[in-house]
């Protein structure tokens, strides 16, 4: 085994110990062992404090009012399944379907639109083409509480305040930037020769998108489709603004929440929350799988 020297701060040259060949390995094995502790023992924590909440609320939405405050970890008596009903009484059932009706439009336009835009901007070369992108991205860091006030006069201006179309306009525009930058990273990605061959085959540009690029871009829709789901579900500043007489789910929640000092039935207020939640995690349940597909599919060549 050779041995290096080095030399002193007289000039001496003095011999440096040897190293161990396995001494690198056993430190990056430590280290990476470490670093998995790290990150489990954070995932944990994390999950925990995800979990708990959400086990609590579906608890709590089986019980009386007397017992969520009497012993709130305890199981009921018996399982009020009344409180669903006195939820939907309140008006719930209405909210849920304004807010499926508002996001199942927003939803569509934003995957057709944004899916659309990014193809373009990522598939074609045209003057302007960065600086076009660049403001889709900029939109991602402009606050919707900057927009409210003006966003108000101008939906007012078009007479759409407290209609489905006035909300899933402002939705679409909200979550286009986001859509766009993700899916423009996603067609970048995809092969070149397959619409090459389309083109050489007589087929237009729209058909090579619709018919081409689009099935192949699938798993990446299915991600940002996931992702647009749950924020324009869990929306309340802009319907709040912009939609006061025909509420959503998130104002519905909050409306009832106000009436509990006065009625007390809280058993029908965890219900109504458990009426939100369900629906988004059962979705994110069925699509994981595809959400990962895509996320990590859209950083690869």
């Amino acid at each position: 085994m050779a041995v290096t020297t080095r030399t002193d701060d007289a000039g001496t040259p003095t011999a440096t110990p040897p190293r161990q060949a396995g001494d690198g390995r056993r430190a990056g094995r430590a280290g990476d062992a470490g670093v998995n502790v790290l990150s489990h023992v954070v995932l944990i924590g994390w999950s925990v404090m995800v979990l708990v909440p959400f086990a609590w609320a579906l608890l709590a939405s089986v019980k009386t009012s007397g017992e969520i405050f009497g012993s709130p970890w305890s199981l009921p008596e018996s399982f009020q399944w009344s409180n669903f009903a006195s939820a939907w009484d309140k008006g719930v059932g209405q909210y849920l379907l304004n807010s499926v009706i508002v996001v199942t439009g927003g939803v569509v336009l934003t995957m057709l639109l944004g899916s659309m835009a990014a193809y373009v901007l990522a598939r074609y070369r045209f003057p302007g083409n960065r600086f076009v992108f660049y403001l889709f991205a900029a939109g991602m860091m402009f606050p919707v509480f900057l927009a409210i006030v003006p966003l108000f006069f101008v939906v007012q201006n078009l007479g759409m305040l407290s209609t489905y179309q006035g909300l899933i306009l402002v939705y679409v525009a909200y979550s286009l930037p986001f859509t766009v930058f993700f899916m423009h990273a996603f067609f970048k990605t995809l092969p070149t020769s397959v619409a090459e061959a389309a083109f050489m085959d007589g087929c237009s540009h729209a058909g090579v998108f619709f018919r081409v690029m689009l099935p192949m871009a699938k798993p990446g829709l299915l991600s940002i489709g996931i992702f647009n789901v749950i924020g324009q579900f869990n929306q309340f500043v802009l319907p709040q603004f912009l939609s006061p007489e025909k509420p959503v789910l998130a104002q519905g929640i909050a409306t009832l929440l106000a009436s509990q000092r006065y009625e007390g039935d809280w058993g029908a207020l965890f219900a109504a929350l458990t009426i939100a939640m369900v629906p988004v995690v059962v979705v994110y349940l069925l699509f994981y799988r595809q959400v990962q597909a895509g996320l990590t599919s859209g950083t690869l060549k």
